[in-house]
């Protein structure tokens, strides 16, 4: 089973009665567009007991073409990293 962002509204919604699903539908894209923008701006997120997100620089190198097997340059890119939490691995390993 797959969690996409419609089924973590439709349960905020459901968890929280006060919440309409519009509500929690701003506040989902309220959070995640938090975190997006301290990535895009290669910030460090940290959400206690869950885990944190951070950005990580990958140098330019030669890379291949799988089909064809030629050799070619790929550029030097930012990738957004995750690092599990200890309460989140420990719950993921039990």
């Amino acid at each position: 089973m797959s969690v996409t962002k419609s089924a973590i509204i439709e349960r905020l919604a459901d968890r929280f009665q006060q919440f309409s699903v519009k509500d929690a539908e701003i506040s989902v894209g309220v959070l995640l567009g938090a975190v997006s923008e301290a990535l895009a701006k290669h910030d460090r997120v940290e959400i206690r007991g869950f885990g944190s997100f951070s950005c990580t620089h990958r140098a330019a190198r030669a890379g291949r073409n799988p089909k064809s097997g030629d050799q070619v340059s790929v550029p030097a890119k930012w990738m957004p990293h995750f690092k599990a939490g200890k309460e989140l691995r420990e719950r993921v390993d039990s």
